[in-house]
């Protein structure tokens, strides 16, 4: 069985992806994880909140592509 991984999905965004992506990791709907963030940055200050989320938004890798990278040209 392969590892649960932590990603930004591509397709579920609403600004960077992180709500969604750690709502796939825990298995919630993204909406949910969205309001359960707005409300914890609320009880614990907005600017904390930000700052979290653009650093999840570093932190965390987007979600690697469906199709495989090209082959390199032949020489």
């Amino acid at each position: 069985m392969e590892p649960k991984r932590l990603y930004r999905p591509r397709g579920e965004r609403m600004l960077g992806g992180v709500c969604a992506g750690l709502a796939h990791y825990a298995s919630l709907d993204p909406t949910v994880m969205r309001v359960i963030f707005v409300l914890v940055s609320l009880a614990t200050g907005v600017i904390a909140g930000v700052i979290a989320y653009v650093v999840l938004w570093i932190v965390i890798p987007e979600e690697p592509s469906a199709t495989p990278p090209p082959a390199p040209p032949a020489a």
